[in-house]
């Protein structure tokens, strides 16, 4: 859903910072918390000028203890607040994991279905950009194991509006993840005024005929790069984006038409969501395969310093030789 008239280029930042805009704007019980979003307008900008134009009962500095702001949170939900929760970065939420599975996900089967609970916490995630331990995780898969709480992960800037827009909207608790490493190097064509991306549907980034590259957030941009260098390869490139709900059957369609499937994330390998991914493929579409499934990675080691991480992180000529491994199978 839109209601815009206009379209503006933004990078991902100003396009979640527009929507954060348009959103408070448009709902009264809308609010934003957590450290440094209120006077300075966050880290990286995202929650700028907030404050200033809906006061500091709306846009407010948080101490810094991450299970105080979820916390606060749900209490500030139950009092019927719409309260999104910026988390700094990635690795920092890990301290609000308790209220986030034994409140946060269990609210809405505890009460019956009587209480919604539009909790939304935000993050940017994922490494790429030389910071130093603890700001370079990709955690999504502990929020999809959460019963209770959506998850969702754009990768351009107009589903970095749409989609927390979605979020903030939902009557579930949603957990937003974004690319910090294209916050400010991936820019578009963002519409201006209310603009709303479904959660559960994935993006075709790409159509192709001989493979399907699976990607979500930054690792999507890779996989671009690779279906660019595979100029012999017609390629079809599917963006996720909305991890739970799942868009099953983008996903098995483009399976079914291309009979190979390469799915790429930044995070480690272990249980990581492209496991979960090539599960749903080899329990509906093994029929449609012509070969494995095949998954490129991070390793199961912590996010390593950043001398090395380039060795960590995805590639595209990682996911080349992937690529042409199952295309020679």
């Amino acid at each position: 859903m839109s209601c815009e008239g206009h379209l503006a280029e933004r990078s991902i930042v100003e396009a979640i910072n527009d929507c954060l805009h348009v959103e408070l704007e448009r709902d009264s019980s809308v609010m934003v918390l957590g450290e440094d979003v209120g006077r300075s307008g966050g880290v990286f900008r995202a929650t700028a000028g907030l404050r200033d134009r809906f006061g500091p009962d709306r846009c407010f500095d948080t101490p810094l203890a991450e299970a105080g702001i979820l916390g606060t949170a749900v209490g500030l939900c139950m009092a019927g607040w719409r309260p999104v929760c910026e988390m700094q970065y990635d690795a920092f939420s890990y301290p609000c994991l308790d209220q986030l599975i034994t409140h946060v996900g269990r609210y809405r089967w505890r009460t019956g279905g009587k209480m919604e609970f539009p909790i939304v916490v935000r993050m940017p995630y994922g490494g790429g950009v030389r910071a130093p331990e603890l700001h370079d995780d990709s955690p999504e898969t502990y929020y999809v194991h959460t019963p209770g709480v959506k998850v969702a992960i754009p990768s351009t800037p107009a589903d970095a509006k749409g989609i927390l827009a979605a979020a903030i909207r939902d009557p579930d608790p949603v957990v937003v993840l974004e690319p910090k490493l294209h916050y400010r190097t991936s820019k578009g064509d963002v519409p201006d005024g209310e603009h709303v991306v479904p959660l559960g549907k994935a993006r075709l980034a790409r159509e192709g005929e001989d493979l399907t590259l699976v990607a979500y957030g930054s690792m999507v941009a890779v996989c671009e790069a690779a279906a660019d260098a595979l100029d012999d390869v017609s390629v079809d490139v599917l963006d996720i984006r909305s991890l739970k709900p799942l868009d099953e059957e983008a996903l098995l369609v483009s399976a079914a038409k291309t009979g190979r499937v390469v799915i790429v994330q930044e995070a480690p390998r272990t249980c990581g969501f492209a496991a979960e991914l090539a599960a749903i493929l080899a329990e509906k579409a093994i029929l449609d395969l012509r070969g494995p499934v095949l998954r490129v990675t991070g390793y199961d080691v912590p996010y390593p310093y950043w001398q090395i991480e380039d060795a960590y992180m995805p590639s595209a000529k990682r996911v080349i030789a992937a690529a042409r491994r199952l295309l020679d199978f």
